[in-house]
């Protein structure tokens, strides 16, 4: 099945610098060429905190200017929504650690927005994810901020981290759309495409 969404395209291109996304897309099984787009993440402040993500994405599929007739585009955003505010990327330690604070004991969602984009079509979709936290002592969001790559994440957190492991309660929703990919429904996206 993997063969038959691969046939319909002479190339597909990863505009992404996460690893994650790039490590889930091959495990999907697909074959594609992994580039770096430098894009503008802002967003109007007036926007619903769930429309970021996708707005985000299809911001830096336009970005893109390369494409040619056969090829398929990916580009992807993910962030972390609590109580009608967008928690991105943290600055530094600092930040990260006053993230985790904010999130620890509640629950947020976490949406990435997904556009695919070939010369003749463009589709933007995106997927939520309801994750839950235990409470966080001090200790622990320190531990965490010190030990694993914080800064590179939004919300400041890796589910697939050691936080994941010890202090997330539940989730409703993709796990795999918390990491910055939401595989299930991208390979169904693909298949009908």
């Amino acid at each position: 099945m993997v063969s038959t969404i691969q046939n319909k395209f002479s190339r597909i291109i990863l505009a992404s610098q996460s690893p994650r996304r790039r490590e889930l897309l091959a495990k999907i099984g697909l074959q594609f060429e992994a580039i770096s787009l430098d894009v503008d993440e802002s967003f109007p402040s007036s926007m619903d905190a769930l429309q970021v993500a996708p707005y985000i994405a299809q911001k830096k599929a336009n970005a893109y200017n390369n494409l040619l007739n056969g090829e398929l585009l990916i580009t992807c955003d993910t962030t972390v929504c609590l109580e009608g505010n967008v928690i991105n990327k943290p600055a530094d330690n600092q930040h990260a650690f006053k993230m985790l604070q904010m999130l620890s004991g509640k629950a947020h969602t976490v949406v990435t927005g997904v556009t695919l984009k070939t010369t003749m079509r463009e589709l933007t979709f995106n997927s939520h994810t309801i994750v839950s936290f235990n409470k966080l002592t001090s200790t622990e969001i320190d531990y965490y901020v010190n030990h694993f790559e914080v800064l590179d994440k939004a919300g400041a957190y890796g589910i697939q981290d050691w936080i994941g492991f010890t202090s997330i309660e539940k989730i409703n929703g993709c796990f795999y759309n918390v990491m910055g990919l939401p595989t299930a429904e991208l390979y169904s996206v693909l298949k009908k495409w």
